[in-house]
């Protein structure tokens, strides 16, 4: 049976997004509100922590198991079969797919899973915490995670359901949406509120929630750190489509303390990675070309950490080297596209990444590049690639870093179906002095690209990046289903509401896509070559 038609059985049985998520919040109670003299609001009692510590807890790691997805079909649907292939990261092996995220043409039931079931699964757990606990440590938590949630729900999307949900949903099946910019906006607006939570409970024993969070094990100051270097990310996001509060936000959020060492990186430690599923067991995807034609082409070292060898035929010798499946193609057989690309390396053991230090580093690295000093923004930069080095495990990063002869190699496709003879760019990796729009340019997309690399496989995120700035290039999508909707060169956009949506909440759905249809800079309507708010670049801003 194919892995990933099980949760079809799920989606028949749902009637979209807001029946379900009602139906679980009307049987939910807030609990009473406690007035207490002279303390700080923000502040923990020992009383609350013994009282709500267990079902709190339930529900922290219910959320954390919803940031990067923890289960496997929605891990694959949202990563595998979306996000990553949209990055250059990943493509699918399966030759009985026809209709999927790569040639722009998902079925209905694959539509669902980014909006209906993180939506729905999300809030149950999220208004459990913030209605019936007055532990402010927990509720800042859970705001947290809501947001590092619907941050990517919103960058796939545009506009969603986000500030209403809580008041309306117990109420009406029919709930609004908000504007992309209005949810960014809440969004930190409640990052704010939880970072001066996190502030007022900074020597909070770890033990408090350390049987809970398989992230930091409760230690405040570290979920400090990465609250405000998620702030960062969403700051940087805006860097076109509102420059005055990205820099704004991203300076507050660098100045506050972000993540700077791989020993604050913020990864779920789940009890198995199941993503082995994925790779290792069902073995429906591959290494993308794009991302193994950037590391050949720069003799990365990384890669032996990151990905298998395949065998290749070079000068006429068979060798063992890197390969990766072009994206957007319809495959002919599954068994020879498995043996003939590379597979990403991961264990059971693995913990789920959020974010490293080397993303943060090249944020910062950025911000000085467009706002600030350009000693600054190269030191950042090399910097950063440290860090991805040590975090890896591999060695010869001066070497890399120095580097400014070697550009990313055209694709060439082991089974000579796919071949590219010219390469995506030819951007090198040694950073280039200089602060004229040209250099600066150029500089911009060392950083995303060195970036993307850093991050594998957090696809979503990736995605995300290249539509703002357009960085990394990519290769064009070789079959295009959509029906005119998406160019292949500039790739999807943004995904379609899914079809639950239309039927059950559609007067707010349509105001959704007439407000798409205002922020949007290019495109309109609900498809997949409509622009989000925030991507609006031209590659001439900086």
């Amino acid at each position: 049976m194919n892995k990933i038609s099980k949760p079809k059985d799920i989606l028949n049985s749902l009637q979209g997004i807001f029946p379900v998520l009602a139906a679980v919040l009307m049987l939910s109670s807030c609990t009473g509100q406690f007035e207490y003299i002279n303390r700080n609001p923000n502040e923990v009692t020992d009383a609350q922590l013994q009282a709500n510590n267990y079902k709190v807890g339930t529900n922290i790691r219910t959320l954390q198991g919803l940031v990067v997805p923890v289960e496997e079909h929605m891990y694959q649907f949202i990563e595998s079969l979306c996000g990553g292939p949209y990055a250059g990261y990943i493509g699918a092996t399966v030759d009985t797919w026809q209709t999927k995220f790569e040639t722009f043409n998902p079925s209905a039931d694959w539509r669902a899973w980014p909006f209906v079931n993180v939506i729905s699964e999300t809030y149950p757990p999220y208004r459990a915490i913030v209605g019936g606990t007055d532990d402010a440590v927990a509720i800042a938590l859970a705001d947290i995670f809501r947001v590092a949630i619907m941050q990517r729900v919103t960058d796939s999307y545009g506009p969603i359901p986000y500030t209403q949900i809580m008041e309306n949903a117990t109420e009406s099946l029919e709930v609004p949406y908000d504007t992309q910019r209005e949810a960014y906006m809440q969004m930190f607006t409640e990052l704010d509120r939880a970072i001066a939570s996190l502030r007022e409970n900074i020597s909070l024993p770890s033990d408090a929630f350390s049987r809970y969070d398989a992230v930091y094990y409760g230690n405040v100051s570290q979920w400090l750190k990465f609250a405000n270097s998620l702030k960062l990310r969403m700051a940087m996001r805006l860097s076109y489509a509102d420059p005055e509060t990205s820099r704004t936000k991203a300076a507050e959020a660098i100045s506050a303390g972000v993540i700077e060492s791989n020993s604050d990186n913020a990864a779920m430690h789940a009890a198995e990675n199941r993503m082995t599923l994925i790779y290792n067991d069902w073995n429906d995807h591959r290494v993308g070309a794009d991302i193994i034609s950037y590391m050949n082409g720069y003799q990365d070292p990384r890669r032996e950490q990151m990905f298998t060898t395949v065998r290749l035929v070079q000068n006429g010798q068979e060798v063992q080297g890197y390969a990766g499946i072009r994206i957007g193609i319809n495959v002919s057989s599954k068994a020879t596209a498995v043996s003939s690309y590379s597979n990403m390396l991961v264990t059971s053991s693995d913990p789920y990444l959020w974010m490293n230090a080397a993303e943060v580093t090249f944020l910062r690295s950025e911000y000085e590049l467009r706002w600030g000093d350009m000693v600054q923004a190269k030191s950042l930069y090399q910097q950063a690639i440290r860090l991805s080095f040590e975090e890896k495990g591999a060695s010869g990063a001066e070497d890399y870093i120095s580097n400014s002869t070697r550009q990313p190699d055209p694709y060439t496709d082991p089974l000579n179906n796919y071949s590219e003879s010219t390469p995506a760019s030819t951007i090198t990796v040694a950073w280039e002095d200089g602060d004229d729009d040209a250099v600066k340019e150029r500089n911009l997309e060392r950083i995303i690209t060195q970036k993307w690399i850093a991050i594998f496989p957090l696809g979503t995120e990736a995605w995300s990046e290249h539509r703002r700035t357009g960085y990394p290039k990519l290769l064009p999508a070789v079959v295009n289903n959509s029906g005119g909707a998406v160019t292949s060169s500039d790739g999807a956009r943004r995904l379609p509401y899914p079809v639950e949506e239309y039927n059950e909440n559609p007067v707010n759905l349509q105001n959704a896509v007439t407000v798409l249809n205002t922020e949007s800079s290019y495109g309109s309507g609900d498809n997949q070559g409509t622009h989000v708010w925030w991507d609006r670049a031209t590659g001439t801003e900086l």
